[in-house]
């Protein structure tokens, strides 16, 4: 994915859901954090779109040993989303300066079965953070860049439609 022209950086990230940072697709990231943290972002999906999510994460200093990192996809309700490609949980040895990660959706669909996980308009939540990493390395700084991009026009590709954006029931 590359980034729309003009579009402004991104240098903020959320510790959960409810703190998510808001971006928009074609928006560049770029965050320093510290290994350990969980970066949270939120972005919105319409029907007949698929969208690309990149993410490098680059280590300035030496580290002690390799370390795996994840990056995922919920929707709205908070239902992890499948990826259809990229490398989704990869492993950077001792030696990496960076690792790259990413993800690709399915096509959000205009509406789905109740019991189907299929991606719907609203809003979706993308969560970068290591899942295994030497606990001398906890706390270490990281640079992180991501970039979420859409392709499609938001014409669906099937009949039907959703009549309001899926929200969890807070009552």
């Amino acid at each position: 994915p590359t980034p729309s022209p003009g579009a402004a950086t991104v240098t903020r990230a959320g510790t959960s859901f409810l703190t998510a940072t808001t971006i928009a697709a074609g928006q560049p990231v770029q965050v320093d954090a510290s290994t350990g943290d969980y970066l949270y972002w939120s972005f919105t999906a319409d029907a007949g779109q698929v969208h690309d999510i990149a993410a490098t994460v680059s280590f300035p200093g030496a580290r002690s040993g390799a370390s795996t990192w994840t990056v995922e996809v919920f929707d709205g309700l908070r239902r992890r989303q499948a990826c259809t490609a990229g490398a989704q949980t990869p492993t950077a040895d001792k030696s990496a300066s960076s690792v790259s990660l990413g993800c690709t959706l399915r096509e959000v669909r205009p509406w789905a079965e109740p019991w189907s996980g299929d991606p719907l308009p609203g809003t979706y939540f993308v969560r970068l953070s290591v899942a295994d990493v030497p606990e001398p390395d906890l706390g270490a700084p990281v640079e992180v860049e991501l970039l979420v991009n859409a392709d499609g026009d938001g014409a669906p590709a099937d009949d039907g439609e959703l009549a309001v954006p899926l929200v969890p029931n807070t009552r």
